[in-house]
């Protein structure tokens, strides 16, 4: 089964993904698309050798990107630190086929702008005693596609948004490749 990753950033759950079925052999990443050049994931793309598709804004969601992602026949497009919303054209293309990690416990901390530290500095501001990840599908608005699988943390006295940021990155590494190996277990045909 085929894999696609969408990612902006330095492609950890990327790397965590691509060598979690690389060791079972249930699936493969066979391309990542990117819109931001420099990013890490495209230096964890070339030592692996797999394909990467550059976007932009103008060709995201045009005929050609949705060919060219059906080209590849993904099982489940993963995004995976991936910062733009994704288009109708994209979540009609790939209905329930599409997944996100976000680094809180939706519906809270959730929507436009709420990524990374963002995330964890409005965690830890209202003095939340717990935080966590939640992947889910993928729809037309930000965060609000029905829930996969939550996993928590404690948000510990004196955190920082950084010390946070490491606790949710263990969960992430850990939940995001075994749920993704669980759906595709589990999917329809």
């Amino acid at each position: 089964m085929n894999l696609i990753i969408f990612a902006s950033g330095t492609g950890t759950n990327a790397a965590a993904i691509i060598e979690w079925f690389k060791a079972n052999g249930k699936a493969r990443v066979s391309l990542i698309v990117c819109n931001k050049p420099g990013a890490g994931v495209l230096n964890i793309a070339e030592r692996e050798g797999i394909p990467v598709m550059m976007i932009d804004r103008h060709t995201f969601d045009d005929d050609a990107t949705v060919a060219a992602l059906r080209a590849h026949a993904p099982a489940l497009i993963i995004l995976a630190g991936y910062l733009w919303k994704i288009p109708p054209a994209l979540t009609q293309a790939f209905p329930d086929r599409i997944i996100n990690i976000h680094p809180a416990l939706l519906p809270s901390y959730g929507g436009k702008g709420m990524y990374g530290g963002n995330v964890h500095t409005a965690v830890i501001a209202a003095g939340e005693t717990h935080s966590g990840i939640t992947i889910h599908y993928v729809n037309e608005e930000y965060d609000k596609g029905n829930v996969i699988l939550q996993a928590h943390c404690n948000v510990l006295p004196g955190d920082t948004p950084g010390a946070l940021a490491k606790r949710i990155h263990k969960l992430e590494h850990y939940y995001f490749p075994r749920t993704i190996e669980f759906l595709l277990d589990n999917m329809e045909a």
